[in-house]
């Protein structure tokens, strides 16, 4: 009778085989062959032919059965004293993947990595199952657990793939919807916690941390010409006005245990409210599968899973598509630069630091106590570069917002001198997450035509909005976070001492087209005891919302993109809390009621005008009327396009009413297009009657001037009529 040594049939029921193909399933031996079966927990097994017939397979030792079969096709029966079970041998199947796909991923080339590792509900060799492939190189062995096995990592031990360090297994009989995670025997021989697979696609309800075979592709999209046309609405000339949201806590079901909108609900709800509210784009912070909900999403284990707190993968393709045919760009935040050391997640994964860096120095973020990924290993840049097209390809999403990016441009972000490791050159940048950085760019811009990409990025390295050819990072766009704290500073200033402070305003033209700026009111800015926008204006009640109103006018009429954070559009009171909703109550207040209704109209004038949006990014849009009168705090610029009406802006930021003359670009008639100041926006409703008129008189570098009203604390807009 054909038999396997007893030391290596102990190794295979112990999980020790680093090559369980070569023993188990059919075998050539001999004249014919030989089938082993591993079947813990099983007291007899049986190989039975295509026509029926069946033979016992006699017990070797520990669960492994061997016995001689004259043919390769079979299928199993178990039986022990609680029943009695037949199943195809995922050991009798062939590879699934391919040469060229080993070669690709041993090269870190795999432009379409998802394609090929996680878990895929296939047909393979005629039966359909699940094919799993993770990639973990220094494993002595990898299992998949789950449901169907009793997570028992002896029973489906996978296949080494060559040097590429993959392992695969097909498991004829599962479909979409099992829970899954990894057992690995470490390189020292250890069993590692149980692992989520790095590229599932579904995730477990937190805190429950197994992965999910997910099918991608379900829904069906019908946002062609959306996609089709979608440059137009992403470049730097368009109006691009972003509402950024946590999907989490915009809006909660109270009766019904306070939970979250589900990707259905906001699919309705919250594209009905930015349709209405005028903006051009949904900023998400990040969907990506997460343990922690304190995180916000900014702690990633499943960077390929859309988080099933809002519902399923379909359902939030669905959401894109809704967004999309109501003309709504959508944009991710995505989180390339730092993950957490979860046990179920990427940390030490086969044992070894895979994904990060071994030495701290370089592989932990002290700010977050998260790692770092290691960009010059590079199956790990092909992971994070496939990831990017992985959101814009299989749900057309219009754009990734890179969280952090400062910190991985800088090897000494955050440190002190002795806790960080200079590069090659003896330097600060990090040259690795550079290349990783300009590759990102360039592969999303050419695999995804019309998307845009932006870059949270704090500091002054160069060329961040240049193209990669050019020597650039390659993003689409940058947060402008200088004129974001400079503004806030100036704003949060008693009027009083704001004339001492005239330059924290007009600082910005300095540098304003030295990249391609978004100006973001973000999250970042009511949190952690920061407080709300409306609490850091100065002054009573009504000084507040009338300095909340100039900021927001202020913000619109100023070059450089917009984004706002959900709730700041109606002076939301208190600091955001991730756990709850908006305050959505105080719209019940017309003060609150009115900063919305002028942020919509803001948003709605900055699409109508192209002089307040053709040149957000374009020096020949903007020209300073009157930058310099510090003792009034007062402000006068110009905005403007090729073949449109220009729009002149002025801004009194001191609670005293002024009767001021301004220069004007031509002569004619003025209309007051907009001020923050009006009744309907909760202001006192002082202003210029509806108009204003030149006159041949030279201002400020003008050859004509109007003499004009400007309320307190207030910004005024006027085109010719």
């Amino acid at each position: 009778m054909p038999m396997i040594k007893i030391d290596e049939a102990i190794a295979l029921a112990e999980g020790r085989h680093e090559d369980p193909f070569s023993v188990l399933g059919w075998q050539k031996e001999g004249k014919s062959g030989r089938i082993a079966a591993l079947v813990p927990g099983a007291d007899k097994v049986w190989a039975i032919a295509p026509d029926g017939k069946k033979t016992e397979l006699p017990h070797l030792t520990h669960g492994l059965f061997v016995g001689p079969w004259k043919g390769e096709k079979y299928r199993l029966r178990a039986k022990n004293a609680q029943a009695t079970w037949d199943f195809d041998d995922p050991y009798s199947f062939g590879p699934v993947l391919g040469a060229i796909d080993e070669y690709l991923i041993g090269e870190g080339t795999h432009r379409h990595l998802w394609q090929v590792l996680g878990a895929h509900a296939i047909t393979h060799e005629g039966l359909k199952g699940v094919h799993f492939a993770v990639w973990a190189p220094s494993a002595k062995r990898v299992s998949v657990v789950g449901n169907f096995n009793t997570w028992d990592g002896r029973r489906h031990q996978m296949r080494r793939r060559g040097a590429t360090g993959v392992w695969e297994l097909f498991i004829p009989g599962l479909m979409a919807g099992e829970v899954y995670k990894y057992e690995i025997l470490g390189a020292e021989g250890n069993i590692l916690p149980l692992k989520a697979d790095p590229v599932g696609f579904g995730a477990e309800h937190p805190p429950q941390t197994a992965s999910l075979v997910r099918e991608l592709g379900l829904h069906i999209w019908g946002d062609g010409s959306w996609i089709a046309e979608r440059e137009s609405v992403n470049n730097i000339h368009a109006p691009v006005s972003i509402y950024e949201v946590h999907l989490g806590s915009w809006r909660r079901v109270w009766d019904e245990g306070g939970r979250p909108l589900s990707y259905h609900e906001l699919a309705t709800q919250l594209i009905d409210y930015v349709v209405d509210m005028g903006f051009t784009h949904i900023e998400l912070l990040p969907i990506t599968e997460h343990p922690f909900d304190g995180s916000w999403g900014y702690q990633p284990v499943g960077l390929y899973a859309p988080t099933i707190r809002h519902g399923r993968p379909e359902e939030f393709a669905a959401l894109i598509d809704a967004a999309h045919q109501r003309g709504i760009g959508v944009i991710l935040d995505w989180v390339p630069g730092h993950f957490p050391a979860d046990d179920h997640g990427l940390r030490r994964f086969d044992g070894t630091a895979l994904y990060e860096h071994m030495d701290p120095k370089e592989g932990f973020h002290q700010d977050w106590n998260t790692l770092i990924y290691n960009y010059g290993r590079r199956e790990v840049k092909n992971y994070l570069l496939a990831n990017a097209l992985f959101w814009l390809e299989e749900y057309h999403l219009d754009g990734l917002r890179v969280d952090a990016v400062a910190s991985m441009l800088y090897r000494d972000y955050s440190r002190r001198q002795g806790e960080w490791v200079p590069n090659q050159f003896g330097g600060r940048e990090n040259l690795e997450a550079i290349e990783f950085l300009k590759a990102m760019n360039a592969q999303a811009y050419g695999g995804a035509p019309g998307i845009m990409t932006i870059a949270e990025e704090s500091t002054a390295f160069p060329a961040v909005t240049q193209p990669v050819h050019t020597g650039g990072l390659g993003f689409g766009f940058k947060w402008n976070m200088g004129w974001m704290n400079d503004s806030l500073r100036y704003f949060s200033r008693d009027p009083i001492h704001r004339r001492w402070h005239h330059n924290e305003l007009t600082f910005a033209s300095s540098y304003t087209y030295s990249e391609n700026f978004i100006l973001p009111i973000s999250h970042d800015e009511v949190v952690h005891g920061k407080g709300s926008m409306l609490g850091k204006m100065p002054g009573d009640g009504l000084s507040k919302f009338a300095n909340l109103r100039a900021f927001y006018a202020f913000q619109w009429a100023h070059p450089g993109k917009k984004l706002l954070f959900m709730g700041q559009e109606f002076a939301q009171g208190r600091e955001w809390a991730h756990a709850g909703a908006l305050d959505w109550h105080l719209l019940d207040e017309p003060l609150h009621r009115g900063i919305q209704a002028m942020i919509r109209d803001l948003n709605h004038l900055y699409r109508e005008m192209p002089a307040l949006h053709w040149g957000d990014c374009d020096p020949a849009g903007f020209d300073w009327i009157e930058p310099d009168d510090a003792e009034a705090s007062v402000y006068v610029f110009e905005r403007r396009a090729p073949g449109a009406a220009p729009v002149v802006v002025a801004a009194n930021l001191t609670p005293l009413d002024r009767t001021y003359r301004i220069g004007l670009p031509e002569g004619g008639t003025w209309c007051e297009i907009f001020n923050s100041d009006s009744g309907y926006y909760g202001g006192a409703n002082w202003g210029n009657l509806g108009a204003i008129e030149a006159e041949d008189i030279a201002t400020a570098r003008r050859r004509v001037s109007a003499e004009v009203y400007l309320p307190p604390l207030a910004v005024v807009m006027f085109t010719p009529a």
